[in-house]
């Protein structure tokens, strides 16, 4: 953080209000003495352990030091305690237009209210919302969630410091001493948190883990879904409960915690000092490569290449752009902060569009060797860039994995001597969106072809606060469970 940079939301400003009173306390001071600390009235202060006023990073700085802590404990996005977390929530609630609308006097939460109290208000509100949601997100609803949600990522150059320091301190508190992560390690993590890891085989269909909070229980199947091992799951699952996600408020919300638990999850997998230890002795050595970061952790190549974006822009100074295609072309996750223009729908979506012909990203399915990576520079309307792109066979089906930057960095990694090199007009410019001129006056108008029903981009999401879970399946296995 900088100074005159704002908080991201409310709740960071709300949160850190509950960490400086909590720290406050814990050291016996009262808001006059620590004012005196710092050179500023007790209603100052006040203001900011309300969460009403924002403080510049100087303050910051002088509190932590009259406090005797790191500037970084003050700003962590995490509750300091199951009260401030329950006193945030309802902050959270009764500024929610459906909870104003009750037209409820504004309800100040004092010392004496128990918590059990605080409780019973947010489960009532957590009713009222549900019953108030729309049942249904469209596909355009979902499509400017993801395009939202793009943004901000590339924003923060796809790099989470807070999650990074939550990743850390769990790896810590599981005695992780270097290497690939064990099972054990992960095991002593889901101790360290208060929870069991279970497998069975008769989870639902619909989910890749179950977690019944009541006996602290992680319920999951022994299989391998493509990036999503079992261990991978597990820390995602973890990453939802480390991080403080509540019950997701809309489809964005549910989009966001997807992205902070995966997250997690890689930034265990992969830690972030011995990842970047080793990211920059490649790149010293102008040998960059995807493939070695995914041996060096034993981990899938799309996690591998996720976690390179995180790490490259903030560590290396890199731009990047990261893309997810199957075999036809189509687009399935996209991230870029180094100028590449994406096709997109009205809305900013990419998801769903298809990638230019002449990318690697579609070159790749059509080489002789599916199983070597292809190294390619493309020019194109934006300048040129350089991708490394390798099909991914640990998925039930096929996926092209495609890492790219500009020409100008393309010097820091390996296979930048590559032979291959293509030119494409797309998104702006006439392209393989078009059929050659010559081609077309050939055929316009003598063809009918039958497309393949594409049934999820006209049907509206499912329902549900955790979209395409089936609640009854999920209650009933939990029931199985607990009767054993």
């Amino acid at each position: 953080m900088t100074e005159g940079q704002t908080f991201a939301s409310d709740r960071d400003l709300v949160t850190f209000g509950q960490r400086l009173r909590h720290v406050r306390r814990s050291r016996g001071l009262t808001l006059a003495e620590l004012g005196d600390r710092v050179g500023r009235a007790p209603s100052q202060l006040s203001m900011l352990e309300n969460g009403r006023r924002e403080p510049r990073l100087s303050l910051i700085n002088a509190l932590a030091a009259a406090l005797g802590v790191e500037a970084e404990e003050l700003l962590r996005k995490q509750p300091p305690t199951r009260r401030a977390q329950l006193e945030i929530a309802l902050d959270e609630a009764q500024r929610d237009p459906i909870y104003a609308a009750l037209g409820l006097p504004q309800l100040k939460v004092g010392k004496r209210v128990p918590n059990d109290v605080l409780e019973h208000i947010l489960a009532l509100y957590a009713e009222l919302r549900r019953r108030q949601s729309k049942p249904t997100t469209t596909p355009e609803e979902a499509r400017v969630a993801n395009a939202q949600l793009r943004q901000q990522m590339r924003d923060r150059g796809n790099y989470f410091q807070e999650i990074e320091q939550a990743a850390s301190e769990a790896l810590a508190a599981a005695g992780y001493s270097g290497g690939p992560l064990s099972q054990a390690v992960i095991s002593n993590m889901m101790s360290h948190f208060g929870y069991t890891l279970r497998h069975v085989q008769d989870l639902p269909r619909s989910v890749r883990s179950i977690t019944d909070m009541r006996s602290r229980s992680i319920y999951l199947r022994r299989e391998s879904m493509g990036m999503h091992t079992p261990r991978t799951i597990e820390l995602q699952t973890l990453g939802h409960l480390v991080l403080g996600h509540e019950v997701p408020k809309d489809f964005g919300d549910f989009l966001r915690q997807r992205v902070e638990a995966n997250y997690f999850a890689a930034a265990v997998l992969v830690p972030e000092e011995p990842a970047v230890d080793y990211l920059r002795t490649a790149k010293a050595s102008r040998a960059l490569s995807v493939e070695d970061l995914r041996d060096t952790f034993g981990v899938s190549y799309e996690m591998a290449a996720h976690r390179f974006t995180n790490l490259a822009t903030f560590h290396l100074d890199l731009t990047v752009h990261f893309i997810k295609t199957e075999a036809g072309g189509i687009i399935y996750k996209a991230y870029e902060n180094d100028g590449l223009l994406f096709p997109a729908d009205e809305q900013g979506a990419i998801e769903g569009q298809l990638a230019c012909r002449h990318w690697s990203a579609r070159h790749v399915f059509s080489a002789a060797d599916r199983f070597v990576t292809q190294y390619q520079y493309t020019d194109t309307p934006a300048g040129t860039y350089f991708c490394v792109a390798h099909v991914d066979h640990s998925h039930e089906r096929n996926f092209a994995i495609t890492l790219g930057t500009t020409y100008a960095e393309s010097r820091w990694f390996r296979g930048r001597d590559t032979p291959h090199w293509a030119k494409s007009g797309c998104p702006t410019g006439v392209c393989c969106q078009h059929p050659p001129a010559a081609l077309a006056k050939r055929w316009e108008g003598q063809v009918w072809p039958s497309a393949r029903a594409h049934s999820h981009v006209l049907a509206a999401l499912p329902p549900g606060s955790f979209p395409g879970v089936d609640e009854t399946e999920v209650y009933a296995f939990l029931d199985r469970q607990t009767s054993e």
